[in-house]
């Protein structure tokens, strides 16, 4: 029986950049370890603990990863808990954030199979510049920066709900000059920070569309949200990653990854470490 296996995706548009850091980690600390796909093509039964770390195709087949999770669930220990999976893939839970005090970007989920007059609403009621992006997606894909008031974003709001939910947001002006703040922690213990800077023009900050990385020291204004926004999650988080915006000189979460994030533990030479010391904890009460 494997200690534990790390979750990919089956099919990767990036590479991963980081798991053989944990890997070499979990070794360090005599831990068994193994990465597999998501999917049925592995017996997850087998494993103590599964820990999904980066199936970055999961959003493109979100029912099957779902309903996969939830069976990996009742054989064994899953990392995050299968309540956290199924709340976070659907970015819906920004509304639970706020609503528990949480300072988040403003949000409007749109439904699929709204009607046409009320989606126009719903970008009148913006000024400005405003993101579109689908309700299940990551690394930005499907996401379109654009006047509220214009053609363009009344045409691809109606092109997302085609597909599913749709979000509206209103573009965080400072992410164009500061970028974005990620805080990473592990067992809801603050690890590491980073800036994620996006390329001259872009508001996406990831990677794939120019943006890059660069070392953080977060104030205590930005931890005091990080906190707040893991300690709302359904269940306990083994690992999390915090995204902060500016808004108005207040740090304002966009994002709270909880299911597959780069956490950039190459940026922290005791970062892979830490995560493989909480993860044999795990291990140990799964036996």
């Amino acid at each position: 029986m494997q200690d534990v296996v790390l979750v990919t995706g089956r099919t990767m548009r990036e590479p991963d950049p980081e798991s053989h850091l944990l890997i070499a980690a979990l070794r360090e600390q005599g831990i068994g370890v193994e990465m597999q796909p998501w999917g049925d093509g592995f017996g997850w039964g087998s494993a103590r603990l599964v820990v999904v770390r980066t199936p970055w195709d999961y959003f493109d087949h979100h029912d099957e990863f779902i309903r996969w999770a939830r069976h990996v669930a009742t054989l064994t220990a899953l990392v995050n808990p299968i309540e956290v999976l199924e709340w976070n893939s659907h970015k819906e839970y920004l509304l639970d954030l706020h609503r528990v005090g949480v300072p988040t970007i403003a949000t409007t989920v749109v439904s699929r199979g709204t009607a046409a007059e009320s989606q126009l609403a719903v970008l009148r009621g913006h000024a400005g510049e405003i993101v579109i992006k689908p309700a299940i997606s990551g690394g930005a894909i499907g996401a379109l920066r654009a006047a509220a008031d214009t053609e363009a974003a009344a045409l691809h709001l109606a092109a997302l709900l085609d597909a599913g939910d749709v979000l509206v947001q209103p573009l965080a002006d400072a992410v164009l000059r500061d970028g974005e703040v990620s805080l990473i922690y592990f067992a809801g213990v603050f690890s590491h920070a980073v800036r994620k800077i996006p390329a001259v023009g872009d508001y996406r900050v990831q990677k794939q569309h120019g943006g890059t990385v660069v070392a953080h020291t977060p104030t205590a204004s930005e931890l005091e949200v990080g906190a707040a926004a893991l300690k709302a999650t359904p269940k306990p988080t083994a690992y999390g990653r915090v995204d902060l915006v500016d808004v108005a000189g207040q740090p304002t979460l966009m994002e709270l990854e909880v299911i597959e994030p780069e956490l950039f533990l190459g940026r922290d030479p005791e970062a892979p470490r830490r995560f493989a010391v909480q993860l044999g904890s795990l291990l140990e009460a799964a036996r």
